[in-house]
């Protein structure tokens, strides 16, 4: 089922015509999409060109700027990727493990919104974020500077300061893991208006994960821990993945949210890694 249009949708009617070309269009639901455009628009010649984009297939939350992401509204800009509702479910997994003065690292950051929820959750947090694209660090700057986090450029854990080597409390990462060849069964709201790199896990769609895995230790503070989104068929061996970087892991699954978290914590060493599942 897909998900419903981001936001509080406002009330009020809309005229029938631009509910009928949204709906011709594919939109599912045509109805509150029309109220979010006409909320947006400045004038009519603006809800034209509003509705047209839509119309052409631009993710509605490229369309209006931003996207609803655990309450809080994310500045989106065009071609960056959209944070899914799914996504919330890491936020809440990470939300258990922060604490004030925590140092947590929003990686594959996109936007920052996993970020930016974790620190509505607990303000004190010390936030970074990083992403190796350009455009996504520049638009989750914006979004995190308002919770005194930093943004940074670069590929995973090179684009850190290295004064964090070792101290990270908490690593988030909704990395990309759809694999390679399924990227074109992928609706094309996703194929052809977000970037690809935050899209393509590589030909099981854990490369991204084996990547931060491998400096997961040198990185995280003792006790530290890695939490990876990823899908459900990749939960084992996104484990054993960690297993083999000598990291502790469990799963978490929920209905609710349809999604997977996948959570590695550096353990003491002499002590063999375990596998556990959780919901």
């Amino acid at each position: 089922m897909p998900e419903s249009p981001i936001g509080s949708v406002p009330s009020g009617p809309v005229p029938e015509a631009l509910v009928v070309r949204l709906r011709s269009a594919g939109c599912v639901f045509a109805e509150d999409e029309a109220r979010l455009l006409s909320d947006a628009a400045r004038s009519p010649s603006d809800l034209e060109d509003l509705v047209q984009q839509r119309i052409d297939g631009r993710p509605l939350e490229h369309v209006l700027g931003w996207a609803e992401f655990c309450g809080l509204r994310i500045s989106v800009d065009a071609d960056v990727f959209v944070p899914r509702r799914r996504t919330e479910f890491l936020v809440h997994c990470a939300s258990e493990l922060v604490a004030p003065g925590s140092f947590v690292v929003d990686m594959c950051c996109g936007c920052g919104a996993v970020g930016a929820a974790l620190a509505a959750v607990e303000p004190e947090i010390r936030l970074h974020a990083a992403d190796v694209d350009p455009a996504a660090v520049r638009c989750a700057r914006r979004n995190l500077e308002r919770c005194g986090g930093d943004a940074h450029c670069g590929n995973l854990y090179a684009a850190l300061p290295d004064s964090m080597r070792g101290r990270i409390d908490v690593i988030v990462a909704n990395a990309p893991y759809v694999p390679t060849a399924a990227i074109a069964t992928m609706p094309p709201e996703a194929r052809l208006h977000e970037p690809r790199v935050a899209l393509d896990g590589g030909m099981d769609g854990l490369d991204v994960h084996r990547r931060l895995a491998e400096s997961a230790s040198e990185w995280l503070a003792p006790g530290g821990h890695l939490l990876m989104e990823a899908g459900p068929r990749q939960a084992e061996a996104a484990t054993e993945i960690l297993a083999a970087e000598g990291l502790t892991s469990v799963v978490h699954r929920s209905d609710e949210f349809d999604a997977t978290v996948v959570v590695g914590v550096v353990h003491d060493r002499g002590v063999p890694p375990q596998i556990t599942t959780g919901v």
